[in-house]
């Protein structure tokens, strides 16, 4: 993998990561330190858990924000657009009224990886919900719903280094 396949996912970190994300690559040891720290892929297959566990995060954590109206796994999204997963504010008219729903599409790609990698995407997009912009406001947020959010972030980008090389690891 050269430096430029990585850098696609890892291109807001420092050149001495990418350079010890390289290393590890080359030296095949990311499927082992990632299984090592995520034995097991989740069980929320179906659209109404996901729905169900998007719901309990954004009752625990952002009660007062817009409903969510649905959370689905998505196979129209594609990781080299630099998507994860999509928030989409949908507006429809209705015979006199504006009905307006918060959307969250996740990559079906995520149906078959460890619990907190798709429970930060989700925070991510939850975030949204309140932030629109990723600003400093927007990640203080993320990190209050999920205070390792940046590490499994970084993961899940180390994940996907290894996918573009090996295939799948769950």
């Amino acid at each position: 993998m050269s430096k430029s396949q990585i850098t696609k996912f890892l291109n807001g970190y420092s050149p001495q990561l990418q350079q010890q994300v390289l290393t590890l690559i080359e030296d095949n040891k990311t499927g082992a330190l990632l299984l090592k720290k995520y034995p097991q892929v989740h069980n929320l297959n179906s659209e109404k858990a996901l729905y169900s566990y998007a719901q309990d995060i954004k009752n625990a954590f952002m009660r007062s924000s817009s409903p969510i109206s649905k959370v689905i796994y998505d196979d129209k999204i594609h990781i080299i657009n630099n998507a994860l997963g999509l928030h989409t504010y949908v507006s429809r008219v209705q015979g006199n009224k504006l009905k307006s729903k918060n959307e969250i599409r996740i990559s079906s790609l995520f149906r078959k990886v460890p619990e907190p990698l798709l429970k930060m995407i989700l925070v991510h997009e939850l975030a949204h919900l309140r932030e629109k912009d990723h600003n400093k406001a927007f990640y203080k947020l993320c990190c209050y719903m999920e205070p390792d959010y940046h590490q499994l972030e970084f993961d899940l980008r180390l994940y996907l280094c290894h996918r573009d090389l090996h295939g799948d690891l769950w």
